[in-house]
């Protein structure tokens, strides 16, 4: 049975200011985070303490996102407390219409942007029949799960309608803090958008747009300072992850995971220490 939670979303009427909303859940013992392998995509799966699942994008594959939730979850548990789609490419989108398909999904956030394509119609027709509760991403807005936050911090503002050439920089950026352990999921976003970015210091850094060298600055690291960090990255053209930011990431001693090399990475927290990082 899924654990009851209470959802705090203010309006101020006649449209002038949306605030952002505030998903209060509650709380046990583990933080684990597990990025699957789903070749050149991104699929983040986390279970906050409370077993309060939160399901990051769904890689470009229709049955890998599947896999991964087959691996993490009870062959029973067809629910998931909340899906976040960072922004509509295939590579984040694909297979989060095969999860919309096979599990019942309770809260949806993603940023609201206009986009032409198949997949995008998909996904706009799944989310209304799924009648779940959808949530436009802005900065400020927090899930919070007992000792476990989620926070927004990109984009500024909520994008709802709007059409843009490049989604990259529109992406969903969260930070997730549990204790005294950090993670950061920095979606495509390049260096203009990370400039703009505080309250960054993290321990677990999950690599901008699967290591373009347009992102991962030198200074987004010296304010991220993160111990490790994830790549993204599967069997691709575009050279990810580039050397420029493989370069960047061994010069300030950032240990690198990477799924094209490593498979499924789960990183496993008490809040204090990381008991375990899992390779399989």
């Amino acid at each position: 049975m899924k654990k009851s939670f209470f959802i705090l979303f203010i309006l101020l009427i006649l449209n002038v200011l949306v605030l952002p909303f505030v998903i209060f859940l509650s709380s046990s013992a583990y933080l684990e985070v597990s990025f699957f392998d789903v070749g050149q995509g991104d699929s983040i799966f986390i279970e906050a303490p409370g077993n309060y699942q939160v399901l990051i994008d769904g890689g470009p594959s229709y049955s890998k996102v599947l896999d991964g939730l087959s691996r993490e979850m009870p062959f029973d548990d067809k629910e998931i407390d909340l899906v976040i789609l960072s922004h509509p490419e295939s590579d984040h989108m694909t297979g989060l219409l095969s999860v919309l398909e096979n599990y019942k999904v309770d809260n949806i956030i993603w940023t609201g942007i206009e986009k032409e394509g198949e997949k995008f119609e998909s996904w706009k027709r799944m989310i209304n029949e799924e009648k779940a509760n959808v949530y436009y991403a802005k900065a400020g807005d927090r899930i919070i799960m007992g000792e476990a936050i989620l926070e927004i911090i990109n984009p500024q503002e909520s994008l709802k309608g709007k059409e843009f050439k490049e989604s990259n920089d529109t992406a969903v950026v969260s930070k997730l803090q549990f204790k005294d352990s950090s993670f950061l999921f920095a979606g495509d976003i390049s260096t203009k958008i990370e400039k703009e970015l505080n309250d960054i210091d993290v321990d677990v850094l999950k690599v901008a747009h699967h290591g373009s060298k347009y992102s991962t600055s030198e200074d987004f690291l010296k304010k991220s300072s993160p111990l490790v960090s994830v790549i993204q990255v599967g069997k691709n053209s575009y050279g990810h992850p580039t050397n420029e930011v493989l370069t960047r990431l061994s010069n300030f001693d950032i240990k690198v995971l990477r799924n094209d090399i490593d498979g499924d990475i789960k990183i496993v927290s008490d809040g204090l220490v990381y008991k375990k990082i899992i390779n399989k």
